[in-house]
């Protein structure tokens, strides 16, 4: 198959280039248990991508929670900025990152994070993070009136490379259904790098699917090659 060569790159953060969502499940799964609640795969598909004020309201209605969203929003941050800075790299990203940025190849982050977690997860790589050339927060950006699975993030976030490129001119990485659905929306090609508990039709909707990073090879978007 081939595909259209791209001469932007767009990452998401979560799931895609830390292995954050499994460090927030841990977290989830430790405050259900609170609440006599067990830890639902399904209710957690639902709301990967969503900017955090979204998914929390998602995780206490389909929980039936007796919380309100402040509450809940404060039991998660107590538990999971501790734990967020742990945060590592999945398979293939500091590879990839590297290639791309020594090839003078743009590249930016769009992520539902907020600013409060996202300093958290960057702690540890706060040297990796500095080359890209922009990160846009979805959930505090005011640029971004809707989260994913809205285009608006990417749209955002490709406005402000450089020349302003063409939609057809970005490729994003995305983990998350939400995430290549924005990115589609948006008009872009998105290569989705699937967390596990994604079942194959959520899977359809990306330009390219693979089991990690590792496997991508730049040259089929128009990309430089890996050396």
């Amino acid at each position: 198959m081939t595909y259209e060569p791209v001469k932007y790159v767009i990452f998401d953060m979560d799931g895609l280039l830390l292995n954050s969502e499994h460090i927030f499940r841990d977290v989830l799964r430790k405050i259900l248990t609170r609440y006599g609640k067990s830890y639902d795969n399904e209710i957690t598909l639902k709301t990967l991508g969503m900017v955090p004020q979204e998914s929390y309201a998602t995780f206490i209605k389909e929980y039936k929670l007796p919380t309100t969203l402040s509450q809940f929003f404060e039991e998660i941050r107590t538990e999971l900025l501790p734990a967020l800075q742990y945060a590592e790299f999945l398979p293939g990203v500091e590879r990839l990152v590297n290639h791309l940025k020594s090839n003078n190849i743009p590249i930016a982050i769009a992520t539902s994070s907020g600013k409060e977690t996202y300093e958290e997860k960057i702690k540890r790589h706060t040297s990796f993070f500095d080359k890209f050339h922009h990160i846009v927060l979805g959930s505090i950006d005011p640029d971004v009136k809707k989260g994913k699975p809205a285009p608006d993030i990417f749209l955002v976030c490709a406005s402000r490379f450089p020349g302003n490129p063409a939609p057809r001119e970005c490729l994003v990485f995305e983990d998350a259904p939400n995430g290549v659905q924005a990115a589609v929306s948006a008009g872009m090609q998105v290569v989705m790098v699937p967390d596990s508990l994604v079942p194959l039709e959520k899977r359809k909707l990306a330009t390219k699917v693979l089991n990690s990073l590792l496997e991508f090879k730049p040259e089929e978007f128009g990309l430089p090659k890996f050396d």
